[in-house]
Protein backbone atom coordinates (compact mmCIF):
# COMPACT_ATOMS: atom_id res chain seq x y z
CA UNK A 1 0.00 0.00 0.00
CA UNK A 2 1.71 3.22 -1.05
CA UNK A 3 0.32 6.39 0.38
CA UNK A 4 -2.91 5.07 1.91
CA UNK A 5 -6.00 6.91 0.78
CA UNK A 6 -9.46 5.98 2.00
CA UNK A 7 -12.71 7.06 0.42
CA UNK A 8 -15.81 8.35 2.16
CA UNK A 9 -19.22 8.57 0.52
CA UNK A 10 -21.39 11.71 0.80
CA UNK A 11 -23.47 10.15 3.61
CA UNK A 12 -20.24 9.54 5.61
CA UNK A 13 -19.25 13.20 5.30
CA UNK A 14 -22.74 14.25 6.41
CA UNK A 15 -22.52 12.02 9.53
CA UNK A 16 -19.10 13.47 10.46
CA UNK A 17 -20.29 17.07 9.96
CA UNK A 18 -23.49 16.53 11.96
CA UNK A 19 -21.44 15.00 14.78
CA UNK A 20 -19.00 17.92 14.85
CA UNK A 21 -21.84 20.45 14.79
CA UNK A 22 -23.54 18.62 17.71
CA UNK A 23 -20.38 18.74 19.83
CA UNK A 24 -19.83 22.48 19.28
CA UNK A 25 -23.53 23.16 19.94
CA UNK A 26 -23.24 21.30 23.24
CA UNK A 27 -20.24 23.45 24.22
CA UNK A 28 -22.31 26.59 23.53
CA UNK A 29 -25.25 25.20 25.54
CA UNK A 30 -23.07 24.37 28.58
CA UNK A 31 -21.35 27.77 28.47
CA UNK A 32 -24.76 29.50 28.66
CA UNK A 33 -25.85 27.37 31.61
CA UNK A 34 -22.75 28.10 33.70
CA UNK A 35 -22.98 30.74 36.37
CA UNK A 36 -19.44 31.95 35.76
CA UNK A 37 -17.60 30.43 38.74
CA UNK A 38 -14.18 28.94 38.09
CA UNK A 39 -15.12 25.70 39.95
CA UNK A 40 -18.06 25.35 37.55
CA UNK A 41 -15.79 25.79 34.54
CA UNK A 42 -12.74 23.80 35.66
CA UNK A 43 -14.34 21.09 37.85
CA UNK A 44 -17.95 20.90 36.59
CA UNK A 45 -19.10 22.37 39.93
CA UNK A 46 -17.82 19.22 41.72
CA UNK A 47 -21.07 17.46 40.82
CA UNK A 48 -20.04 14.52 38.58
CA UNK A 49 -21.69 11.08 39.13
CA UNK A 50 -19.71 7.81 38.95
CA UNK A 51 -20.86 6.71 35.48
CA UNK A 52 -19.87 10.02 33.83
CA UNK A 53 -16.50 9.87 35.62
CA UNK A 54 -15.90 6.28 34.47
CA UNK A 55 -16.83 6.88 30.83
CA UNK A 56 -14.88 10.12 30.76
CA UNK A 57 -11.75 8.51 32.26
CA UNK A 58 -11.99 5.77 29.63
CA UNK A 59 -12.62 8.14 26.72
CA UNK A 60 -9.81 10.54 27.53
CA UNK A 61 -7.48 7.53 27.86
CA UNK A 62 -8.76 5.88 24.67
CA UNK A 63 -7.72 8.95 22.82
CA UNK A 64 -6.10 9.22 19.44
CA UNK A 65 -2.87 8.06 21.01
CA UNK A 66 -4.38 4.89 22.41
CA UNK A 67 -6.89 4.05 19.72
CA UNK A 68 -4.50 4.56 16.83
CA UNK A 69 -1.39 3.73 18.89
CA UNK A 70 -2.61 0.53 20.60
CA UNK A 71 -3.78 -1.02 17.34
CA UNK A 72 -0.58 0.09 15.62
CA UNK A 73 1.46 -1.30 18.52
CA UNK A 74 -0.36 -4.66 18.31
CA UNK A 75 0.18 -4.67 14.52
CA UNK A 76 3.95 -4.40 14.95
CA UNK A 77 4.48 -6.13 18.35
CA UNK A 78 1.46 -8.34 19.10
CA UNK A 79 -0.55 -9.16 22.24
CA UNK A 80 2.24 -8.00 24.61
CA UNK A 81 0.85 -4.47 24.33
CA UNK A 82 -2.15 -5.59 26.46
CA UNK A 83 0.19 -5.26 29.47
CA UNK A 84 -0.41 -1.52 29.28
CA UNK A 85 -4.16 -2.15 29.72
CA UNK A 86 -4.42 -4.72 32.53
CA UNK A 87 -1.80 -2.91 34.64
CA UNK A 88 -4.04 0.19 34.38
CA UNK A 89 -6.88 -1.65 36.15
CA UNK A 90 -4.48 -2.55 38.96
CA UNK A 91 -3.39 1.09 39.30
CA UNK A 92 -7.02 2.33 39.24
CA UNK A 93 -7.87 0.04 42.17
CA UNK A 94 -4.90 1.40 44.17
CA UNK A 95 -5.80 4.98 43.16
CA UNK A 96 -9.42 4.64 44.29
CA UNK A 97 -8.61 3.04 47.64
CA UNK A 98 -5.37 4.77 48.71
CA UNK A 99 -4.87 8.04 46.80
CA UNK A 100 -8.19 9.65 45.85
CA UNK A 101 -9.41 10.01 49.49
CA UNK A 102 -6.38 12.23 50.28
CA UNK A 103 -7.03 14.41 47.20
CA UNK A 104 -10.71 14.94 48.00
CA UNK A 105 -10.08 15.60 51.71
CA UNK A 106 -7.61 18.31 50.67
CA UNK A 107 -10.34 19.81 48.37
CA UNK A 108 -7.78 20.54 45.65
CA UNK A 109 -8.56 21.83 42.15
CA UNK A 110 -5.32 20.56 40.64
CA UNK A 111 -3.07 17.61 41.40
CA UNK A 112 0.00 19.89 41.90
CA UNK A 113 -2.03 21.85 44.48
CA UNK A 114 -2.00 18.71 46.64
CA UNK A 115 1.81 18.95 46.70
CA UNK A 116 1.63 22.42 48.24
CA UNK A 117 -0.70 21.18 51.00
CA UNK A 118 1.46 18.11 51.59
CA UNK A 119 4.96 19.62 51.13
CA UNK A 120 5.39 23.25 50.02
CA UNK A 121 4.78 25.65 47.14
CA UNK A 122 8.09 24.84 45.36
CA UNK A 123 7.03 21.26 44.64
CA UNK A 124 3.65 22.44 43.41
CA UNK A 125 5.12 24.93 40.92
CA UNK A 126 7.83 22.53 39.67
CA UNK A 127 5.35 19.73 39.01
CA UNK A 128 2.73 22.04 37.57
CA UNK A 129 5.25 23.44 35.10
CA UNK A 130 6.26 19.90 34.10
CA UNK A 131 2.61 18.89 33.63
CA UNK A 132 1.88 21.92 31.43
CA UNK A 133 4.91 21.05 29.25
CA UNK A 134 3.85 17.37 29.12
CA UNK A 135 0.32 18.37 28.08
CA UNK A 136 1.70 20.58 25.29
CA UNK A 137 4.39 18.22 23.94
CA UNK A 138 2.81 14.83 24.65
CA UNK A 139 -0.97 14.90 25.17
CA UNK A 140 -2.09 17.72 22.86
CA UNK A 141 0.51 17.21 20.15
CA UNK A 142 0.08 13.40 20.19
CA UNK A 143 -3.70 13.56 19.88
CA UNK A 144 -3.50 16.11 17.06
CA UNK A 145 -0.93 14.03 15.17
CA UNK A 146 -3.08 10.87 15.45
CA UNK A 147 -6.16 12.73 14.25
CA UNK A 148 -4.32 14.52 11.47
CA UNK A 149 -2.89 11.22 10.23
CA UNK A 150 -6.34 9.66 9.89
CA UNK A 151 -8.13 12.72 8.49
CA UNK A 152 -5.42 13.52 5.93
CA UNK A 153 -5.56 9.90 4.70
CA UNK A 154 -9.34 10.09 4.39
CA UNK A 155 -9.97 13.50 2.88
CA UNK A 156 -7.78 14.05 -0.16
CA UNK A 157 -8.11 17.84 -0.02
CA UNK A 158 -6.37 18.03 3.38
CA UNK A 159 -2.70 17.34 4.11
CA UNK A 160 -1.38 16.50 7.60
CA UNK A 161 -0.92 20.17 8.61
CA UNK A 162 -4.36 21.35 7.47
CA UNK A 163 -6.11 18.30 9.00
CA UNK A 164 -4.43 19.08 12.34
CA UNK A 165 -5.52 22.73 12.07
CA UNK A 166 -9.21 21.75 11.54
CA UNK A 167 -9.13 19.32 14.46
CA UNK A 168 -7.48 21.84 16.79
CA UNK A 169 -10.06 24.45 15.88
CA UNK A 170 -13.13 22.31 16.64
CA UNK A 171 -11.80 20.73 19.87
CA UNK A 172 -10.47 24.08 21.05
CA UNK A 173 -13.81 25.74 20.36
CA UNK A 174 -16.06 23.54 22.50
CA UNK A 175 -13.47 23.25 25.31
CA UNK A 176 -13.03 27.04 25.42
CA UNK A 177 -16.80 27.46 25.59
CA UNK A 178 -17.88 24.73 28.00
CA UNK A 179 -14.99 23.74 30.29
CA UNK A 180 -15.06 20.39 32.12
CA UNK A 181 -18.87 19.98 32.01
CA UNK A 182 -18.79 20.02 28.21
CA UNK A 183 -15.77 17.73 28.19
CA UNK A 184 -17.19 14.90 30.36
CA UNK A 185 -20.54 14.70 28.56
CA UNK A 186 -18.95 14.66 25.08
CA UNK A 187 -16.42 12.13 26.43
CA UNK A 188 -19.25 9.82 27.54
CA UNK A 189 -20.96 9.97 24.14
CA UNK A 190 -17.58 9.35 22.48
CA UNK A 191 -16.75 6.40 24.74
CA UNK A 192 -20.03 4.66 23.89
CA UNK A 193 -19.55 5.34 20.16
CA UNK A 194 -15.99 4.04 20.30
CA UNK A 195 -16.78 0.84 22.17
CA UNK A 196 -19.64 0.10 19.75
CA UNK A 197 -17.61 0.91 16.63
CA UNK A 198 -14.57 -1.08 17.74
CA UNK A 199 -16.74 -4.09 18.68
CA UNK A 200 -18.35 -4.12 15.19
CA UNK A 201 -14.90 -3.79 13.61
CA UNK A 202 -13.55 -6.75 15.61
CA UNK A 203 -16.51 -8.91 14.59
CA UNK A 204 -16.21 -7.98 10.89
CA UNK A 205 -12.45 -8.55 11.01
CA UNK A 206 -12.83 -11.99 12.59
CA UNK A 207 -15.32 -12.95 9.85
CA UNK A 208 -12.89 -11.73 7.19
CA UNK A 209 -10.02 -13.95 8.40
CA UNK A 210 -12.24 -17.01 8.97
CA UNK A 211 -13.16 -16.81 12.65
CA UNK A 212 -11.47 -16.95 16.08
CA UNK A 213 -9.65 -20.24 15.38
CA UNK A 214 -7.78 -18.55 12.50
CA UNK A 215 -6.70 -15.50 14.51
CA UNK A 216 -3.28 -16.76 15.62
CA UNK A 217 -2.63 -19.09 12.67
CA UNK A 218 0.46 -18.04 10.73
CA UNK A 219 1.23 -15.19 13.15
CA UNK A 220 4.77 -15.12 14.56
CA UNK A 221 4.66 -16.86 17.96
CA UNK A 222 6.28 -13.90 19.73
CA UNK A 223 3.26 -11.79 18.75
CA UNK A 224 0.81 -14.14 20.48
CA UNK A 225 2.48 -14.02 23.92
CA UNK A 226 1.70 -11.67 26.77
CA UNK A 227 5.08 -12.10 28.51
CA UNK A 228 8.26 -11.73 26.42
CA UNK A 229 11.91 -12.60 27.24
CA UNK A 230 14.27 -10.18 28.99
CA UNK A 231 16.09 -9.31 25.75
CA UNK A 232 12.95 -8.25 23.84
CA UNK A 233 13.18 -4.85 22.15
CA UNK A 234 9.57 -3.78 22.67
CA UNK A 235 8.60 -4.85 26.21
CA UNK A 236 10.83 -7.32 28.10
CA UNK A 237 9.23 -8.97 31.16
CA UNK A 238 11.82 -7.12 33.28
CA UNK A 239 10.19 -3.86 32.16
CA UNK A 240 6.68 -4.69 33.44
CA UNK A 241 7.20 -2.69 36.65
CA UNK A 242 8.13 0.27 34.44
CA UNK A 243 4.71 -0.11 32.78
CA UNK A 244 3.03 -0.01 36.20
CA UNK A 245 5.00 3.18 37.00
CA UNK A 246 3.73 4.78 33.80
CA UNK A 247 0.22 3.75 34.87
CA UNK A 248 0.73 5.43 38.25
CA UNK A 249 1.67 8.65 36.54
CA UNK A 250 -1.18 8.45 34.06
CA UNK A 251 -4.03 7.46 36.38
CA UNK A 252 -3.06 8.98 39.73
CA UNK A 253 -1.10 12.22 39.22
CA UNK A 254 -1.85 13.34 35.67
CA UNK A 255 -4.16 16.36 35.82
CA UNK A 256 -5.44 15.48 32.38
CA UNK A 257 -7.07 12.31 33.77
CA UNK A 258 -7.48 12.91 37.52
CA UNK A 259 -9.44 16.14 36.95
CA UNK A 260 -12.59 14.07 36.40
CA UNK A 261 -12.36 12.47 39.84
CA UNK A 262 -11.62 15.86 41.47
CA UNK A 263 -14.98 16.96 40.04
CA UNK A 264 -16.81 14.03 41.74
CA UNK A 265 -19.88 14.87 43.82
CA UNK A 266 -18.54 12.63 46.64
CA UNK A 267 -15.64 10.31 47.48
CA UNK A 268 -17.81 7.27 46.81
CA UNK A 269 -18.84 8.49 43.34
CA UNK A 270 -15.19 9.22 42.49
CA UNK A 271 -14.02 5.79 43.68
CA UNK A 272 -16.76 3.84 41.89
CA UNK A 273 -16.07 5.93 38.76
CA UNK A 274 -12.40 4.84 38.88
CA UNK A 275 -13.40 1.15 39.32
CA UNK A 276 -15.87 1.47 36.43
CA UNK A 277 -13.12 2.89 34.19
CA UNK A 278 -11.01 -0.17 35.12
CA UNK A 279 -13.78 -2.48 33.89
CA UNK A 280 -13.99 -0.54 30.62
CA UNK A 281 -10.22 -1.05 30.09
CA UNK A 282 -10.25 -4.87 30.13
CA UNK A 283 -12.25 -5.49 26.90
CA UNK A 284 -9.62 -3.44 25.02
CA UNK A 285 -7.93 -6.77 24.24
CA UNK A 286 -10.85 -7.35 21.82
CA UNK A 287 -11.49 -3.76 20.85
CA UNK A 288 -7.96 -2.53 20.18
CA UNK A 289 -5.29 -5.21 20.56
CA UNK A 290 -6.57 -8.23 18.60
CA UNK A 291 -7.81 -6.04 15.69
CA UNK A 292 -4.12 -5.06 15.29
CA UNK A 293 -3.34 -8.74 14.62
CA UNK A 294 -6.31 -8.98 12.23
CA UNK A 295 -4.94 -5.96 10.32
CA UNK A 296 -1.52 -7.65 10.19
CA UNK A 297 -3.03 -10.78 8.62
CA UNK A 298 -5.11 -8.82 6.11
CA UNK A 299 -2.70 -5.97 5.26
CA UNK A 300 0.88 -7.01 6.09
CA UNK A 301 2.51 -4.15 4.13
CA UNK A 302 1.11 -0.96 5.68
CA UNK A 303 3.45 2.02 5.32
CA UNK A 304 3.16 2.77 9.07
CA UNK A 305 1.65 0.60 11.89
CA UNK A 306 -0.46 3.60 12.95
CA UNK A 307 -2.59 3.12 9.81
CA UNK A 308 -3.86 -0.29 11.06
CA UNK A 309 -7.09 1.11 12.50
CA UNK A 310 -8.16 3.42 9.65
CA UNK A 311 -7.30 0.72 7.07
CA UNK A 312 -9.47 -1.88 8.82
CA UNK A 313 -12.32 0.60 9.24
CA UNK A 314 -12.36 1.68 5.61
CA UNK A 315 -11.81 -1.72 4.06
CA UNK A 316 -14.35 -3.63 6.16
CA UNK A 317 -17.06 -1.15 7.13
CA UNK A 318 -20.07 -0.52 4.86
CA UNK A 319 -20.77 3.02 3.61
CA UNK A 320 -22.54 5.09 6.27
CA UNK A 321 -21.00 3.08 9.10
CA UNK A 322 -17.61 4.37 7.92
CA UNK A 323 -18.80 7.87 8.68
CA UNK A 324 -19.84 6.78 12.15
CA UNK A 325 -16.46 5.09 12.76
CA UNK A 326 -14.70 8.16 11.40
CA UNK A 327 -16.75 10.31 13.77
CA UNK A 328 -15.93 7.89 16.61
CA UNK A 329 -12.20 8.03 15.91
CA UNK A 330 -12.15 11.80 15.61
CA UNK A 331 -14.25 11.79 18.79
CA UNK A 332 -11.65 9.68 20.57
CA UNK A 333 -8.92 12.01 19.50
CA UNK A 334 -10.90 15.08 20.47
CA UNK A 335 -11.78 13.66 23.88
CA UNK A 336 -8.08 13.45 24.73
CA UNK A 337 -7.53 16.83 23.17
CA UNK A 338 -10.35 18.53 25.09
CA UNK A 339 -9.12 16.99 28.35
CA UNK A 340 -5.56 18.15 27.70
CA UNK A 341 -6.62 21.68 26.80
CA UNK A 342 -8.94 21.97 29.81
CA UNK A 343 -6.24 20.65 32.17
CA UNK A 344 -3.58 23.02 30.84
CA UNK A 345 -5.83 26.02 31.39
CA UNK A 346 -6.78 24.76 34.89
CA UNK A 347 -3.10 24.39 35.86
CA UNK A 348 -2.03 27.80 34.56
CA UNK A 349 -4.95 29.60 36.24
CA UNK A 350 -5.11 27.69 39.55
CA UNK A 351 -1.36 27.11 40.12
CA UNK A 352 0.18 30.32 38.74
CA UNK A 353 -2.34 33.13 38.13
CA UNK A 354 -4.63 32.79 41.19
CA UNK A 355 -1.85 32.53 43.84
CA UNK A 356 -0.13 35.67 42.45
CA UNK A 357 -3.33 37.63 41.73
CA UNK A 358 -5.83 36.52 44.40
CA UNK A 359 -7.93 39.66 43.83
CA UNK A 360 -8.97 38.59 40.30
CA UNK A 361 -12.69 38.01 39.88
CA UNK A 362 -14.04 34.54 38.98
CA UNK A 363 -15.20 35.71 35.51
CA UNK A 364 -11.70 36.99 34.73
CA UNK A 365 -10.17 33.63 35.77
CA UNK A 366 -12.52 31.76 33.42
CA UNK A 367 -11.58 34.13 30.56
CA UNK A 368 -7.88 33.61 31.27
CA UNK A 369 -8.51 29.84 31.18
CA UNK A 370 -10.08 30.24 27.75
CA UNK A 371 -7.10 32.23 26.43
CA UNK A 372 -4.65 29.56 27.71
CA UNK A 373 -6.74 26.83 26.04
CA UNK A 374 -6.43 28.71 22.74
CA UNK A 375 -2.66 29.17 23.09
CA UNK A 376 -2.00 25.50 23.96
CA UNK A 377 -4.17 24.47 21.01
CA UNK A 378 -2.10 26.62 18.60
CA UNK A 379 1.19 25.30 20.01
CA UNK A 380 0.04 21.66 19.69
CA UNK A 381 -1.05 22.24 16.09
CA UNK A 382 2.36 23.68 15.14
CA UNK A 383 4.47 21.06 16.94
CA UNK A 384 2.50 17.83 16.32
CA UNK A 385 3.59 17.05 12.71
CA UNK A 386 7.15 16.53 14.01
CA UNK A 387 6.04 13.42 15.97
CA UNK A 388 6.05 11.54 12.65
CA UNK A 389 9.81 11.02 13.04
CA UNK A 390 9.26 8.41 15.82
CA UNK A 391 8.80 4.70 14.95
CA UNK A 392 5.20 4.83 16.15
CA UNK A 393 2.96 7.06 18.19
CA UNK A 394 2.93 4.55 21.03
CA UNK A 395 6.73 4.47 21.38
CA UNK A 396 6.81 8.29 21.41
CA UNK A 397 4.36 8.46 24.33
CA UNK A 398 5.81 5.69 26.46
CA UNK A 399 9.53 6.40 26.08
CA UNK A 400 9.26 10.16 26.61
CA UNK A 401 7.52 9.70 29.97
CA UNK A 402 9.63 6.79 31.26
CA UNK A 403 12.62 9.00 32.04
CA UNK A 404 10.87 11.90 33.71
CA UNK A 405 7.90 10.68 35.73
CA UNK A 406 9.23 7.96 38.13
CA UNK A 407 10.74 10.46 40.67
CA UNK A 408 7.46 12.44 40.59
CA UNK A 409 5.42 9.26 41.24
CA UNK A 410 7.75 8.57 44.20
CA UNK A 411 7.05 12.04 45.67
CA UNK A 412 3.27 11.52 45.52
CA UNK A 413 2.99 7.90 46.58
CA UNK A 414 5.55 8.06 49.42
CA UNK A 415 4.03 11.35 50.55
CA UNK A 416 0.65 9.67 51.04
CA UNK A 417 2.12 6.84 53.15
CA UNK A 418 5.13 8.38 54.98
CA UNK A 419 4.09 11.42 57.07
CA UNK A 420 7.61 12.67 57.99
CA UNK A 421 8.77 13.31 54.40
CA UNK A 422 9.25 17.04 53.74
CA UNK A 423 9.32 19.70 51.03
CA UNK A 424 13.11 19.68 50.59
CA UNK A 425 13.11 16.01 49.65
CA UNK A 426 10.08 16.45 47.38
CA UNK A 427 11.44 19.47 45.49
CA UNK A 428 14.89 17.96 44.82
CA UNK A 429 13.34 14.63 43.73
CA UNK A 430 10.99 16.33 41.24
CA UNK A 431 13.91 18.37 39.87
CA UNK A 432 15.84 15.11 39.40
CA UNK A 433 13.17 13.91 36.98
CA UNK A 434 13.52 17.10 34.93
CA UNK A 435 17.28 17.75 35.18
CA UNK A 436 18.45 14.15 34.67
CA UNK A 437 15.41 12.61 32.96
CA UNK A 438 15.02 15.01 30.00
CA UNK A 439 18.73 14.95 28.90
CA UNK A 440 18.76 11.13 29.34
CA UNK A 441 15.69 10.79 27.10
CA UNK A 442 17.24 13.02 24.44
CA UNK A 443 20.63 11.21 24.57
CA UNK A 444 19.18 7.73 24.45
CA UNK A 445 15.86 7.80 22.57
CA UNK A 446 16.09 10.84 20.28
CA UNK A 447 19.70 11.52 19.24
CA UNK A 448 21.29 8.06 19.52
CA UNK A 449 24.36 9.58 21.25
CA UNK A 450 24.03 7.03 24.10
CA UNK A 451 24.53 4.16 21.65
CA UNK A 452 27.41 5.87 19.83
CA UNK A 453 29.24 6.20 23.17
CA UNK A 454 29.03 2.42 23.56
CA UNK A 455 26.83 2.63 26.69
CA UNK A 456 24.70 -0.45 27.55
CA UNK A 457 21.33 -0.86 25.81
CA UNK A 458 18.83 -0.48 28.66
CA UNK A 459 15.13 -0.61 27.73
CA UNK A 460 13.21 2.55 28.66
CA UNK A 461 10.81 0.60 30.94
CA UNK A 462 13.83 -0.64 32.94
CA UNK A 463 15.30 2.88 32.92
CA UNK A 464 12.10 4.11 34.60
CA UNK A 465 12.56 1.54 37.42
CA UNK A 466 16.16 2.76 37.91
CA UNK A 467 14.92 6.37 38.04
CA UNK A 468 12.30 5.32 40.62
CA UNK A 469 14.93 3.80 42.94
CA UNK A 470 17.12 6.90 42.64
CA UNK A 471 14.02 8.99 43.50
CA UNK A 472 13.20 6.88 46.58
CA UNK A 473 16.77 7.13 47.94
CA UNK A 474 16.88 10.90 47.27
CA UNK A 475 13.45 11.69 48.79
CA UNK A 476 14.01 9.61 51.93
CA UNK A 477 17.63 10.75 52.28
CA UNK A 478 17.11 14.51 51.92
CA UNK A 479 13.93 14.47 54.03
CA UNK A 480 15.79 12.56 56.78
CA UNK A 481 18.77 14.97 56.68
CA UNK A 482 16.56 18.06 56.87
CA UNK A 483 13.92 16.51 59.12
CA UNK A 484 11.88 18.86 61.22
CA UNK A 485 8.59 18.75 63.10
CA UNK A 486 5.80 17.38 60.91
CA UNK A 487 3.51 19.89 59.23
CA UNK A 488 0.25 20.61 61.02
CA UNK A 489 -2.90 18.94 59.70
CA UNK A 490 -0.79 16.37 57.85
CA UNK A 491 -3.13 13.56 58.94
CA UNK A 492 -5.80 14.95 56.59
CA UNK A 493 -3.43 14.56 53.64
CA UNK A 494 -2.08 11.05 54.20
CA UNK A 495 -3.74 7.66 53.89
CA UNK A 496 -5.98 6.59 56.75
CA UNK A 497 -6.21 2.87 57.37
CA UNK A 498 -9.29 3.42 59.56
CA UNK A 499 -11.20 5.10 56.72
CA UNK A 500 -10.37 2.29 54.27
CA UNK A 501 -11.34 -0.33 56.86
CA UNK A 502 -14.72 1.33 57.40
CA UNK A 503 -15.43 1.46 53.64
CA UNK A 504 -14.46 -2.15 52.97
CA UNK A 505 -16.11 -3.78 55.98
CA UNK A 506 -19.60 -2.27 55.64
CA UNK A 507 -22.23 -3.07 53.02
CA UNK A 508 -23.19 0.12 51.20
CA UNK A 509 -26.52 1.09 49.70
CA UNK A 510 -27.48 1.20 46.89
CA UNK A 511 -25.70 -2.08 46.29
CA UNK A 512 -24.54 -1.14 42.77
CA UNK A 513 -22.26 1.54 44.26
CA UNK A 514 -20.80 -0.69 46.97
CA UNK A 515 -17.06 -0.08 46.75
CA UNK A 516 -16.04 -3.46 48.19
CA UNK A 517 -18.02 -5.28 45.49
CA UNK A 518 -16.59 -3.08 42.72
CA UNK A 519 -12.98 -3.51 43.91
CA UNK A 520 -13.40 -7.29 44.37
CA UNK A 521 -15.11 -7.84 41.02
CA UNK A 522 -12.50 -5.76 39.16
CA UNK A 523 -9.63 -7.69 40.79
CA UNK A 524 -11.21 -11.06 39.87
CA UNK A 525 -11.90 -9.90 36.29
CA UNK A 526 -8.30 -8.68 35.83
CA UNK A 527 -6.83 -11.95 37.13
CA UNK A 528 -9.24 -13.87 34.88
CA UNK A 529 -8.07 -12.00 31.76
CA UNK A 530 -4.43 -12.59 32.70
CA UNK A 531 -4.89 -16.35 33.19
CA UNK A 532 -6.78 -16.58 29.87
CA UNK A 533 -4.09 -14.80 27.83
CA UNK A 534 -0.99 -16.00 29.69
Amino acid sequence: MGNAQFDLAVIDYVIVLVYFAGIVAHGVYVSRKQKGGSDDYFLAGRSLPWYLIGFSLFASNMSGSSFVGLMGGAYSNGVVIFNYEWTATLVLIIFAIFILPSYLRAKVSTVPEYLEHRYDVRSRRAFSLFTILAIMFIDTAGALYAGGLVISNTIGALNLWSAIAVLALVAGLYTILGGLSAVVVTDTVQAILLIGGAAVLFWLGLNEIGGWQELFVGVDESKTRLILPADDDFLPWTGLWGVVLLGFYYWTINQFVVQRTLGAKSLREGQVGAFFAGFLKLPNIFLMVLPGLIALKLYPDLETPDLAFPTLAFELMPIGVRGLIMAALIAAIMSSLDSALNSASTLVVKDFVQPFKPELKEERLVWLGRIVTGLVMVFGAVYSPFIGSFESLFSYFQSSLSYIIPPIVVVYVLGIFVPWLNGNGAFVTILLGLVIGIPLFLLKEVTGIWESWGLPAIHYTIMSTIMMFIGIVLHLGISAMTRRKEKEEIDELVWKASEAKEIFTTLERPIYTDRTLWAGALTVATVGFLIWFW
